[in-house]
């Protein structure tokens, strides 16, 4: 849109319904703070400007917005004086004259960008004041939408409305767009001749309206305004993020055997024909490439999964995997900050970590990098093409040629040259008759402590 715009975004919240003492907007959907949702939210709707109002001694979530936008200004409501009060802490903000002003929560994580340009738009046609409603299921306790001839004329609170006004269903959802232009004039006639004595910001549409300016009213789903102040209100967002994200992946070409049972991440990046089998769990930082196929219990965080890759079941891809394509992981097989290359298999219960493996190499089970001297990680190198033995121990640094093979039972700690055999275990010395004295004496041993425990 050609039209600047500020989204200051109130972050105040203690979490004291929470039980927590980590400020509510600290608490996380699908792997990120709700406050980062938003603001994520707010940039894709083209908000240039953010402000976010925090509360006093939140260091906290500085540190989280400035981590997630360095252009993202932070002010703070030092006294709890209501929501205009709260907004107009961004002062500073306001003052620079935008365009549109989005005013927005940090504990409403399942906004959507589409929502916050339909108010844009509305603004850009004139309104001085949106507010985004809902229908609820069940209206107790909301705030009702009182609409004439399309226009808002106000917000009335539950304990103030008529029996009539009670049977409407159209609700307060909270987020509003002020035109730039009157933003600051209409804040600043909010005053708080009220029962708590705060400055409400719904008084605004009141205060618009005597001033013969436009207000309207845009709704949404009644999910995507819900805001969190309990741990079960946080499950619920949480679970429906999940289920949305599944159904927009599956709309998109991702085949999920049982969707309800994987759980993905706000960052989880998955291309078209891929398949997810049932108990698959996205951390951070994963990308899965077309074609690959994600087997049932695995685990994967910080990688990168190539196309037509098979991963699991009961895998563990760690931060730093990178997975090139036709690739394959298989059944209890962890791996950390290592590449392997196209075709190489890695097939059963082995740990690969700072290593890279070539293409088509075979790695076999019970293969242990030995990365980690107590101090510091050291890195191993395996060859195209090289095979590992069987419960082989490859200490690092060390490195196995193309084309090598390490016989299974093997501790290598040296390298392996190319088209090499490495082999790295005692001798077998067969005792005859051995295995008859080694039971005799077993059994006796046996008779004297049942004798003795009598």
């Amino acid at each position: 849109m050609a039209r600047t715009c500020l989204a200051i975004i109130l972050a105040a919240g203690e979490g004291t319904r929470m039980r927590s003492s980590m400020p509510k907007v600290l608490h996380q959907v699908a792997g990120l703070p709700m406050v980062s949702h938003v603001m994520r939210v707010s940039a894709k709707a083209e908000c240039e400007a953010i402000a976010v109002v925090t509360g006093s001694g939140s260091e906290a979530v500085n540190t989280v917005v400035q981590n997630e936008s360095k252009a993202a200004q932070v002010y703070e409501q030092t006294e709890r004086l209501g929501t205009a009060h709260a907004v107009l802490a961004a002062r500073p903000a306001l003052e620079k004259s935008p365009d549109d002003v989005l005013v927005l929560f940090g504990d409403t994580p399942l906004l959507k960008p589409e929502t916050l340009t339909q108010m844009r738009e509305k603004l850009a046609e004139g309104a001085a004041v949106v507010v985004l409603g809902f229908r609820a299921e069940d209206a107790t306790g909301y705030g009702r939408l009182l609409e004439a001839d399309g226009k808002l004329v106000a917000i009335r609170e539950h304990r103030d409305a008529s029996e009539e006004e009670k049977t409407i269903d159209f609700c307060n959802g909270g987020i509003m767009a002020l035109a730039g232009s009157s933003a600051l004039s209409l804040l600043d006639a909010i005053g708080n001749d009220n029962a708590k004595g705060e400055y409400y910001l719904t008084d605004v549409v009141e205060i618009a309206n005597e001033q013969g300016l436009t207000v309207e009213a845009i709704e949404a789903a009644e999910t995507e305004v819900m805001g969190v102040n309990t741990r079960i209100g946080l499950a619920e967002v949480e679970s429906i993020w999940q289920r949305e994200t599944r159904v927009r992946l599956m709309s998109s070409g991702v085949t999920m055997q049982a969707p309800e049972t994987v759980f993905l991440n706000a960052d989880t990046i998955i291309e078209a024909d891929v398949t997810l089998e049932q108990n698959v769990v996205f951390g951070p930082g994963v990308t899965v490439k077309s074609g690959a196929r994600i087997r049932a219990f695995s685990h994967l965080e910080g990688a990168i999964v190539g196309e037509n890759a098979e991963i699991g079941p009961y895998a563990r891809l760690r931060p730093g995997t990178d997975l090139a394509s036709g690739t394959k992981v298989g059944n209890f097989v962890e791996i950390k900050n290592a590449k392997v290359a196209e075709g190489a298999k890695v097939n059963h219960l082995t740990y690969i970590g700072d290593a890279e493996i070539g293409e088509k190499a075979n790695i076999g089970a019970g293969t242990i990098t030995c990365n980690y001297d107590g101090m510091n990680k050291h890195k191993t190198m395996i060859g195209a093409g090289a095979f590992i033995g069987s419960n082989s121990a490859l200490v690092a640094p060390v490195t196995i040629g193309d084309g090598a093979y390490v016989a299974s039972g093997s501790v290598i700690t040296d390298d392996v040259p190319e088209n090499s055999l490495g082999l790295a275990r005692g001798k077998q010395v067969n005792k005859d008759n051995r295995a008859v004295e080694i039971r005799e004496r077993n059994a006796q041993l046996k008779e004297h402590r049942n004798k003795t425990s009598r």
